[in-house]
């Protein structure tokens, strides 16, 4: 590091940009863990970088960022393939920031940061989900994406059309306002809650889908379960004699409301909801204890 860039000024501009740093890096690869990780090496390579050679301190930084979360993703896309069970993202306190100045921003940046949308983008290529994040999620023009990524315009343009036909096939978008999403989290942890079948029955769509991820180190469905008898019998059995034994605190995580189960105070597991036409197209169950360590203190 050259010794004409003091130290405490490195810093102050690598902490402005560490908010979409982390931002970029867990929509990459859908762990806080593995996101911290990538900025962190980011930084070492910062504070390294000959400082003659970076006009651009924030189109550096996301480059290096990118490069360094496209590397990570292809060592971490061999084990899930072992994974045990459904695969799920692990679940993080949704809080934009400076990063989000207005509410269009605001919705934007939750889309792109929700489970359903992670979990799509799961399926694309590791250069395809690096230019749906760069430019769905924080709106980069392609031509700084090329940069980062070392290819063309053209190139970026086409692999940007691609995934953002996979993902609207994967993910059909479903416009709802936030607090009805609430009422309706509300009502369906009541009714699960209170293991009341015929009130689970009225809130679920016929075609309802659970989607368990235990990673095989907790109790939860290893398959993907589908229609409404059978999620909700399922849901009112677990809830059976656990009234007791169990707290429930209403949060928002990935850009929604979520319910985070405490046993002895500690996360025990991370329900939330999907919301279509008033009803509920989906149920996440997070009971991974390696994807809640970050909710600790909640």
């Amino acid at each position: 590091m050259p010794t004409d860039t003091p130290t405490d000024t490195l810093t102050d501009l690598f902490e402005e940009h560490r908010p979409m740093l982390l931002g970029v890096a867990y929509r990459m690869l859908g762990r806080a863990a593995d996101a911290e990780d990538v900025v962190q090496e980011a930084w070492l390579r910062w504070t390294a970088e000959d400082r003659t050679a970076v006009r651009e301190p924030r189109a550096f930084l996301v480059r290096i960022t990118t490069r360094l979360a496209i590397d990570r993703l292809r060592q971490v896309q061999s084990r899930r393939e072992s994974y045990v069970g459904p695969w799920l993202p692990e679940p993080v306190v949704t809080d934009f920031g400076a990063t989000a100045p207005d509410t269009a921003e605001r919705a934007l940046l939750a889309d792109s940061v929700s489970l359903a949308v992670l979990v799509v983008l799961e399926s694309l290529s590791p250069l395809e989900r690096a230019v749906f994040v760069l430019r769905e999620a924080f709106g980069f023009p392609y031509a700084e994406i090329a940069g980062a990524l070392d290819r063309s315009e053209t190139a970026v343009r086409q692999l940007a059309g691609r995934a953002r036909r996979h993902v609207d096939e994967g993910r059909p978008r479903y416009d709802v306002d936030p607090a009805e999403r609430r009422d309706l989290t509300e009502r369906f942890l009541a009714a699960a809650t209170g293991g009341d079948l015929g009130e689970l029955l009225a809130l679920l769509a016929p075609d309802v889908r659970l989607v368990g991820d235990s990673g095989g180190k907790s109790k939860a469905p290893l398959r993907i379960m589908d229609g409404a008898d059978k999620v909700g019998r399922f849901l009112k059995a677990v809830a059976e004699g656990t009234e007791s034994l169990y707290q429930v605190r209403l949060v928002e995580l990935n850009g929604g409301p979520a319910a985070i189960v405490l046993a002895d105070g500690r996360p025990d597991s991370v329900f939330q909801i999907e919301v279509r036409d008033g009803r509920v197209q989906c149920v996440y169950i997070l009971r991974n204890p390696d994807k809640l360590e970050g909710l600790a203190g909640l």
